[in-house]
């Protein structure tokens, strides 16, 4: 009988942990995301030492990248958020030097960056630059030589 309770307990334990994302990583933001939707590097690699300008691919998972101007659904396009954190979901993203617009609907670039060390959000957006929110972000670190 004492054995049947400590496994239920355990496992009680176990499901509490997991809910509560004591089992979760960090998303990698190389990686196709889990989820339906989401945004992804495919080039450069989180962390990586690059030499300026590089190469920035990005990934879209169930979204279509489409130039700006129309308000449509589950349609939008790139934007590079230069050391600063996702947008909230409804808000515009500022037209200035650490918001890169992608609005021709590119898929790639090429960035110049001073050398150090940068944190680089992707941040997908609608036809209006109404950001999608954080479950449409990656953000990743690159080291600029």
């Amino acid at each position: 009988m004492r054995l049947k309770s400590s496994s239920v307990l355990c496992a009680l334990a176990v499901a509490v942990f997991a809910a509560l994302g004591g089992c979760a990583a960090p998303a990698n933001p190389n990686q196709t995301p889990a989820a339906a939707q989401g945004v992804y590097f495919m080039e450069p690699a989180n962390g990586a030492t690059v030499t300026s300008p590089f190469k920035v691919k990005f990934g879209v998972k169930g979204m279509e990248v489409q130039a700006a101007g129309d308000q449509l659904a589950n349609v939008g396009h790139h934007h590079l958020l230069i050391n600063l954190e996702s947008k909230p979901k409804g808000e515009i993203i500022p037209f200035d030097d650490a918001h890169i617009h992608f609005g021709k609907g590119q898929t790639e670039t090429m960035v110049t960056l001073k050398p150090g060390t940068y944190k680089i959000t992707m941040q997908f957006a609608d036809g209006f630059h109404l950001s999608y929110g954080k479950d449409m972000s990656a953000t990743m670190m690159v080291n600029v030589k």
